[in-house]
């Protein structure tokens, strides 16, 4: 995938700890089931995180739909560490999204954050459905894609909270079974990082050609 070019592999899983009490974990911990209890079908609202918190970098992940997701909701995206994980007492809600520090897509195809929903995509409901997720911190940027097909950027300013930014799942629908595919990380060089201050600082873009640099430089800038 060319939106890949110069990343390198990341290695991390759910994480044991940080999740609602209705979310079981595969031995490995890159499968998360929901709501598995036989007699008892869900009665809210239940999400997990991962272990590793995303504070600067491009990162990619990927969740696999195990089983057709349906229900009220089954979301993939990211948090902070304040973002609740589990809701009970019947309350069948789009988690992550539901306040402003969070933000995720629904298998209905809305984006959410800070408790409003755009359409972003169509819906997606087969089993085996693959979610892409591209963080950029860098831009404070996450986008999407299904299935290979890159959907464009869902949220911008995903870097203005303070801390770190969690990978997070939730479902409010009994045997939802959520798994980790492909992981994927990038970050900047120094020299990279000069050049991004640079174009930081640029009152406009065209302005790139009128500094005292060389073209080589210039033309980085502009692509950065």
């Amino acid at each position: 995938c060319s939106m890949l070019t110069g990343f390198q592999r990341e290695s991390w899983v759910w994480d044991q700890i940080t999740k609602s009490p209705e979310v079981l974990l595969s031995s490995d911990r890159h499968s998360a089931y929901f709501y598995i209890d036989p007699i008892y079908e869900s009665t809210g609202t239940a999400g997990v995180r991962g272990t590793k918190g995303f504070t600067e970098g491009e990162h990619y992940w990927e969740v696999v739909f195990l089983e057709p997701p349906c229900g009220t909701s089954v979301m993939i995206g990211v948090g902070t560490e304040n973002v609740a994980l589990h809701r009970s007492n019947f309350e069948y809600i789009d988690l992550i999204g539901f306040d402003t520090e969070s933000w995720g897509l629904s298998y209905k195809g809305t984006a959410w954050h800070g408790g409003q929903k755009v359409q972003y995509c169509e819906p997606f409901f087969d089993k085996t459905t693959v979610i892409g997720c591209h963080l950029n911190l860098y831009k404070g940027t996450l986008a999407f894609s299904v299935n290979g097909t890159y959907m464009g950027v869902a949220f911008t300013g995903v870097n203005s909270v303070c801390g770190p930014l969690y990978p997070i799942v939730s479902s409010t629908a009994s045997e939802t079974e959520l798994g980790l595919g492909e992981q994927y990380c990038r970050y900047l060089t120094l020299q990279e990082k000069c050049l991004q201050t640079i174009k930081r600082h640029l009152e406009y873009d065209d302005s790139v050609d009128c500094l005292p640099l060389p073209k080589v430089f210039k033309s980085s800038i502009k692509n950065i």
